[in-house]
């Protein structure tokens, strides 16, 4: 469902300390301390609010991998003919 690594590296893309992931999941400090750290293997429902905080800010998690991808833009509209060579907006 989630690896440590991905916790950790989810993490790292919101620049959240691990006090931040526990308040945003609702799953305790020393759950996420201890899980990043290795030393528990967390319940599915732990591993599902830690999976819930993280996609509801955006990221992404793929089931094979460690990779993180951003999620949808929400309210922005990039008009095509805008967008410069190297997609970079003009």
């Amino acid at each position: 469902m989630i690896s440590l690594e991905q916790c950790k590296a989810a993490r790292g893309v919101l620049n959240w300390t691990q006090a931040d992931l526990s308040e945003n999941s609702g799953v305790s400090l020393r759950t996420v301390q201890e899980f990043e750290a290795g030393k528990r293997s967390p319940n599915k429902t732990t591993l599902q609010g830690l999976l819930a905080a993280f996609e509801g800010n955006g990221i992404v998690l793929g089931k094979d991998s460690a990779s993180l991808s951003w999620g949808v833009l929400r309210g922005i509209t990039i008009d095509p003919r805008k967008i410069g060579r190297g997609n970079e907006l003009e």
